[in-house]
């Protein structure tokens, strides 16, 4: 592997790391809140596992990155809209498919929604309508996906960067305001500012971006200097203590890792589990609950839950990711090709007429 695809593959193996963080704080300390667990954990690590719901802010400051690196390499809103969708729902339907079904049948009760509730939750646009999730993880999918919404109307219509700049400047002064006057947001723009433009996470993409802009032109200008600056500092603001610093953190291995400082992350298990992240996300948390429960009405120790629980979902992301992901992935990008190809053709025809 050479240093180029080690270093994004480091932000893969930082994806998974994020993602098993996630899984960790849902099945030990987030269980143990929601429903009681039979065993306690040591003090600090249950202090350290708290952390791991902060996971999904690493995922925001990689889409960030990702997603604007896509946008150059992809011609039009349309194009892009379509990779998302394919990138995002046939995992998504099969997650909510297997959920659903485990819910219903392991419990627990709370978590369950009705099948109108389900077939909404697979258009991501439930919670503008005020539906339940069927897994409580994919509060951040809705997020993610209102951001793209965003960036392919800022980057399709502003297309310049200074253009593209102060547009972010406008969302990254709402957002700190946003976090700042959280309370007092009158009502009749609280949906925009606390739902459509997400402020307690805007900035989290905000600076995915500016690094990405760093990683692939260089020495940033001062005005690009600033915007990162701010977008660094606004979990200070957003998060409270001492997870606003763990959000820092975040930024901090991420850089580390844009930089080539963490190449030594692009090995072979790690790179597996980044690859499983997102289908490990949409299936864990529900059926996870749902595993551990039967393990104590069966009799069976706490602590052997879990770790059914942690196979459990292995397993069925490893399913969702070779028989779904994949070939999902596969068959879009020989479609793009022979789409791209005729278009080619056709445009080199029309030219020699």
């Amino acid at each position: 592997m050479n240093p180029s695809q080690a270093r994004l593959g480091s932000l893969d193996a930082l994806r998974g790391l994020a993602a098993l963080g996630v899984v960790l704080f849902h099945y030990l300390p987030y269980y143990d809140k929601l429903f009681g667990h039979s065993f306690e954990l040591p003090q600090l690590l249950t202090e350290a596992l708290l952390f791991g719901r902060y996971g999904v802010h690493l995922f925001f400051i990689l889409s960030g990155f990702v997603i604007f690196m896509t946008l150059e390499r992809t011609r039009n809103a349309a194009w892009f809209g379509l990779a998302r969708a394919v990138r995002l729902l046939p995992a998504l339907w099969a997650g909510i498919i297997l959920t659903f079904t485990s819910v219903h049948l392991l419990g627990p009760e709370s978590r369950a929604v009705s099948f109108e509730t389900a077939l909404l939750n697979a258009t991501l646009l439930h919670e503008y309508f005020g539906a339940e999730h069927v897994d409580g993880a994919y509060w951040s999918l809705v997020v993610e996906v209102t951001f793209y919404s965003w960036m392919a109307l800022l980057f399709y219509t502003l297309r310049d960067w200074s253009r593209l700049r102060l547009a972010f400047w406008v969302w990254m002064l709402v957002s700190y305001a946003g976090v700042i006057w959280w309370k007092q947001i009158p009502e009749g723009v609280e949906f925009l500012v606390k739902d459509l433009m997400f402020v307690k996470y805007a900035p989290l993409f905000m600076g995915g971006i500016l690094i990405y802009r760093i990683y692939k032109y260089g020495r940033p200008a001062m005005a690009d200097t600033a915007l990162l600056a701010l977008a660094v500092c606004h979990g200070l603001l957003a998060y409270k203590m001492p997870y606003s610093f763990f959000v820092l953190g975040c930024f901090t291995v991420f850089a580390l890792a844009v930089a080539g400082r963490l190449n030594w992350l692009a090995n072979r298990p790690l790179l597996w589990l980044g690859s499983l992240s997102y289908s490990l996300y949409l299936v864990h948390q529900n059926i996870g609950y749902g595993v551990i429960s039967w393990s104590y009405n069966a009799g069976l120790p706490g602590w052997l839950g879990v770790i059914l629980a942690l196979a459990t979902a292995f397993v069925l992301a490893s399913l969702i990711h070779y028989t779904v992901e994949k070939p999902t992935q596969r068959q879009f990008r020989s479609w793009r090709r022979r789409s791209e190809a005729v278009t080619t053709a056709s445009t080199t025809a029309k030219a020699v007429e």
